[in-house]
C-alpha cells in the first residue's frame, strides 16, 4: 500500500511540475511586462468591472493572495463592482491553472472553466456596482503605494523572484494536493464515486459545494485532487465546483470581504459563487457528457524525462521553501524567549506577496540596533525588537518601498 501511494504521489507531481513551472515562468514574464501600476488604476462603471475581470482571471493569486490586491484596488479608487469582480474571478484560474487543468482535465475542461470564472466575476461585479452604494475614493496613503511602487525599476532578478514566490505561497498546499490526490486514487474505493455519480449532476455537485465553501482550496494545487475524483467516478461537473467555489471562498476571505464591504456586497459575492459554480456544473455535464476525462494513471511505468526533471527541480524547490520557513518560525520562537529588548509592532501596507515580506525583513535586519525582527504578510505588521526608535523603524519600512502606521 505504501508503495502504491508513494508511487502514485511521483506520478502526480510529475504531470503537475511542467506546468506549474511553465505558468511560472509566464506569471514572471506577466511581472515584468505589464505596467507595474495596472493592477491598481481606478475601475467605474461596466468597463470598469470588464477590465477588472480581464486583468484577474490571467494572474497567479489565490484566495490568500487575491484579498489584499482586491481590497487595494479599491482602496485606489475603483468602484465596488470592479474590486468584486477582480474578487471573484481572479482566485477561480491562472496560467498555471488553466495549464494544470487542460493536463489532468483536457482542453474543454480547463477552458470551460475559464469562461466561467470569467462569466461569475462580471455578473457578480455588475450586480454589486447595480444594488450596493459605493464610497469609492482613493486615499493618501494607497496613491503613495502606487507612486512608490510605479517608479521602482524591475529587471530580470524581479521576474524569477516573483515567479518563484507564486510557488513558495502555494508550497504546503501543493503538497497536501499530491499527497490527496494520490490518497485518493490508491485509497479510496472507487464506488463511493459511483454512488455519488449516480446521484446525479446536480446533487453531486450539491456535495462538492458543501466541501468546498469554508476550506482554503487553491486552484492550481486542487486540480490534481478533483481529477483523482473524476477518474474514481464522480461527474465532472463536480469537480467543477470544486474547482470554482473552492479557491473563490473560505473563512478567511469571506471574513476579509465582509468588513470592507459589507453585509449586501457579500451576499451578492456568495450567491453569484454558489449559484454560478452550480449552474456552470450542470452546463458541462449537459454540455460535454460524453467527454472522456481521466487521471493519469499512477501506475503506469516510466514517465518523460521532462516530467521527471521537472518534478526533482519542484521538489527541490518545495524541501528549499519548506526549510525557509521552518527557519522563520524558528527564529520568531527564539527571539521571543528570554529577550528583554522592548518589541515594536508596526502595521504596514503595500505587502502583497511574501518576497515583499523576506525584503522588508533584510532591510530591517540589516539595520543597526536592531535585535530580531518578524514580518507577516496577513495581517501586514512587522514585529521589530531592539533598542531603535519608532521614527527611524518607519524611515526603514518606507525606504523599502512600503507604507508605515
Amino acid at each position: 500500500m505504501w508503495k502504491e501511494l508513494v508511487l502514485s504521489m511521483w506520478q502526480v507531481l510529475g504531470h503537475l511540475a511542467p506546468w506549474i513551472l511553465l505558468g511560472t515562468l509566464i506569471a514572471g514574464l506577466m511581472h515584468l511586462l505589464l505596467p507595474r501600476d495596472l493592477i491598481r488604476r481606478s475601475f467605474h462603471g461596466v468597463g470598469g468591472v470588464f477590465k477588472a475581470v480581464g486583468l484577474g482571471v490571467p494572474l497567479p493569486l489565490c484566495s490568500c493572495g487575491v484579498i489584499p490586491a482586491g481590497i487595494g484596488l479599491k482602496q485606489d479608487g475603483a468602484s465596488n463592482g470592479a474590486a468584486v469582480g477582480f474578487l471573484i474571478s481572479t482566485p477561480q484560474t491562472s496560467v498555471s491553472s488553466i495549464l494544470v487543468s487542460a493536463s489532468f482535465l483536457g482542453w474543454p475542461f480547463a477552458l470551460f472553466k475559464v469562461f466561467s470564472a470569467a462569466v461569475t466575476g462580471i455578473f457578480g461585479g455588475l450586480t454589486v456596482d447595480r444594488f450596493c452604494e459605493d464610497d469609492s475614493e482613493q486615499t493618501e496613503a494607497g496613491t503613495s503605494t502606487v507612486e512608490t511602487a510605479a517608479t521602482e525599476r524591475r529587471g530580470w532578478r524581479e521576474g524569477v523572484a516573483h515567479g518563484l514566490d507564486i510557488i513558495r505561497s502555494i508550497w504546503h498546499w501543493l503538497l497536501i494536493g499530491v499527497i490527496v490526490s494520490a490518497a485518493i486514487e490508491v485509497m479510496v474505493p472507487e464506488a463511493v464515486f459511483v454512488r455519488l455519480n449516480e446521484w446525479g449532476s446536480f446533487s453531486s455537485a450539491l456535495a462538492a459545494l458543501a466541501i468546498s465553501l469554508p476550506m482554503y482550496v487553491c486552484a492550481t494545487t486542487s486540480v490534481p485532487v478533483a481529477a483523482a475524483m473524476v477518474a474514481g467516478g464522480l461527474p465532472p461537473g463536480a469537480a467543477m465546483v470544486f474547482l470554482m467555489a473552492g479557491p473563490a471562498t473560505n473563512v478567511a476571505a469571506i471574513g476579509a470581504i465582509y468588513r470592507r464591504f459589507g453585509g449586501k456586497t457579500i451576499a451578492i459575492y456568495l450567491a453569484t459563487i454558489i449559484i454560478g459554480s452550480m449552474l456552470f456544473a450542470v452546463t458541462f455535464d449537459w454540455l460535454l457528457v460524453a467527454t472522456p476525462i481521466a487521471m493519469p494513471d499512477c501506475h503506469e511505468h516510466g514517465m518523460p524525462i521532462w516530467g521527471t526533471l521537472s518534478a526533482l527541480v519542484l521538489l527541490a524547490l518545495i524541501v528549499c521553501f519548506a526549510f525557509e520557513d521552518l527557519q522563520r518560525l524558528w527564529h520568531k520562537k527564539s527571539a521571543g524567549e528570554g529577550d528583554a529588548s522592548p518589541e515594536l509592532r508596526i502595521p504596514v501596507q503595500g505587502m502583497n506577496c511574501n518576497n515583499c515580506v523576506m525584503r522588508l525583513e533584510k532591510a530591517l535586519q540589516a539595520t543597526q540596533g536592531i535585535d530580531s525582527v518578524f514580518v507577516t504578510l496577513e495581517p501586514g505588521e512587522a514585529v521589530v525588537r531592539g533598542g531603535v526608535d519608532r521614527k527611524q523603524i518607519v524611515e526603514t519600512i518606507q525606504a523599502a518601498g512600503f507604507q508605515a502606521q
